[in-house]
């Protein structure tokens, strides 16, 4: 089997390191399944991006769907990111960490009447509007709380990203976003909307694109609808890429950050304006690995299983998406031979798998895999099947280990639950 390994996460003799420290010390002390994350890797992809960007008026907001840590939010807060949040719990936990509202962007397709006022109230920099009637609700509550709330419309430009039907955003027939003839007319009556201040147009055509091309054909067209706005009138203050961009989690072939910028820099001094950014993905998956320890091997006929004590609860994208997630022992054992086997977890669902018919070297009962490329839509999209505890979420920074949240105990999940 071949071995996924990146500048923070990798083999040293044989043993799987997570920065400076050995992953099976972790495991001694905080159990399985496990969550460690590199903090490292999430600052250097940030730094990257800033990097790639620095010589246009720009600005990241971290998305942090992608991992609600609250330390690893803290982690791009202290770096200077912006954050993309897309709830009112997604905003409380942005809070925690001291960030101004006024570096908070609040996004979402169905945004309640509370979260609404809340975002207004805390005087986030901007609301992002998916309807007209959306924006007509946000006009009455602004107007209600004497104030002029800041919004930016959510443009769908009907390009395709090529990625998951399920992670598709940017099409007609996909639920987000308004298009691009429906935002104009809104744009143009903004006097309509005396309670509101237009302050930019925004994008956000998916997730784990490989391609740059639909980015490219995507602020193109967006940048047509900015340039008919401004001979309106209306003078934006920002142009919103979103975010999207994909990774590697297997041998797929991808474009770097640095290629991003080049092919999209010029199409961004042509707009007189600030361009946000909202990664998630890409600052934070290839940081983070689940460790699970293997339980059983067994073969049903000529189907062979590695079952193991991580399930679809603790990382649902395989189940969800046929997401490609590598896995490979904590331990490389070279003399080992290979074998084709699924990985599976111990919930009562057949769905409940990490991979199927994948090559991997023989383990094991009570070994241990990493299933690697977890640090994104891993915890944040976990739950409590089958009665579960949530794993622990450890991060390191070089040799120092830090406990962001401890494993649940079976008392957290009967919190202020009553027998009638």
């Amino acid at each position: 089997m071949h071995y996924f390994e990146t500048e923070f996460i990798k083999y040293k003799n044989n043993e799987l390191f997570i920065e400076n420290v050995k992953a099976s010390d972790l495991i001694k002390e905080f159990g399985t399944p496990l969550y460690v994350y590199s903090k490292n890797h999430f600052i250097s992809q940030y730094k990257k991006f800033e990097q790639a960007f620095s010589e246009i008026n720009h600005q990241i907001f971290y998305a942090m769907k992608s991992n609600f840590n609250l330390s690893v939010i803290n982690t791009f807060v202290q770096l200077g990111s912006g954050i993309d949040v897309n709830s009112e719990g997604e905003l409380f936990r942005a809070l925690k960490t001291g960030i101004s509202p006024s570096k908070i962007i609040l996004t979402g397709v169905g945004k309640t009447r509370e979260e609404i006022r809340l975002g207004i109230e805390k005087k986030v920099m901007m609301i992002k509007a998916e309807s007209e009637e959306e924006v007509e609700l946000i006009n009455r509550i602004a107007a209600g709380m004497n104030v002029t709330a800041p919004v930016a419309l959510r443009v769908n430009p009907d390009v395709d990203a090529k990625t998951h039907p399920y992670i598709s955003t940017g099409l007609s027939k996909n639920k987000f976003g308004i298009d691009s003839s429906a935002a104009l007319s809104i744009y143009k009556r903004r006097n309509e909307f005396k309670n509101i201040q237009f302050t930019g147009i925004d994008m956000h055509i998916g997730s784990q694109i490989a391609s740059i091309e639909p980015f490219v054909e995507a602020i193109s067209k967006l940048s047509e609808l900015y340039f008919e706005l401004r001979d309106e009138g209306l003078d934006l203050i920002h142009f919103d890429v979103g975010g999207g961009i994909g990774v590697q989690y297997n041998n797929e072939k991808s474009f770097t950050i640095e290629e991003f910028a080049e092919k999209t820099i010029p199409l961004f001094k042509k707009l007189s304006c600030k361009i946000l950014f909202e990664p998630g993905r890409f600052l934070t998956a290839n940081g983070g690995v689940l460790i699970s320890e293997v339980l059983y091997n067994k073969q049903n006929g000529n189907k062979k299983f590695i079952i193991v004590d991580a399930a679809m609860n603790d990382l649902l994208r395989p189940t969800i998406y046929q997401a490609y997630h590598h896995i490979q022992p904590l331990q490389q054992h070279n003399e080992r031979v290979d074998i084709v086997a699924d990985i599976v977890g111990p919930v009562c669902e057949t769905g409940d798998y990490f991979a199927r018919d994948r090559e991997i070297t023989k383990t094991h009962s009570g070994e241990y895999l990493a299933i690697m490329s977890a640090g994104a839509y891993g915890m944040t999209m976990s739950s409590n099947y089958n009665g579960r505890r949530r794993p622990p979420e450890i991060i390191v920074d070089r040799d120092n280990i830090f406990v962001s949240r401890s494993r649940e105990t079976f008392e957290h999940l009967l919190w202020d639950e009553k027998i009638i």
